[in-house]
């Protein structure tokens, strides 16, 4: 039974910075990669960055100036950390995993998701 918790948010001023964190846990094999994905009130869900089984990475163009994602595999833990964020940056965000291949950005793409912790700036 696969299980993503993730934790890290809260709120913040404009400027600040939080670190989000996924704790995984139940795998039987390892996904092919992991994304990070916020949905604010009214909006759809988008996808904020991906991390593959090799560290590679990807990011959306509006957020890959301020955001890195990077993952500890001896842990089984995701991690997004958080710069000069904006009001625009409040949603709750979400870490999920997929196992099969498909578009990094794409919410359908993943087969787990975690239950998402509230990204609020001020």
């Amino acid at each position: 039974h696969v299980q993503l918790v993730e934790s890290g948010g809260g709120s913040v001023q404009a400027g600040g910075s939080l670190r989000l964190s996924c704790a995984a846990s139940g795998y039987t094999y390892r996904p092919n990669f992991m994304g990070w994905f916020r949905q604010a009130p009214g909006k759809a869900r988008e996808g904020i960055a991906v991390i593959d089984s090799d560290g590679d990475t990807a990011y959306a163009e509006s957020m890959k100036d301020r955001f890195t994602i990077s993952q500890d595999n001896a842990k089984n833990t995701l991690y997004l950390y958080m710069n000069a964020l904006k009001p625009e940056d409040t949603a709750m965000d979400y870490c999920a995993a997929s196992r099969s291949g498909g578009s990094w950005d794409r919410p359908s793409t993943y087969t787990y998701w975690g239950q998402g912790t509230q990204v609020t700036v001020s």
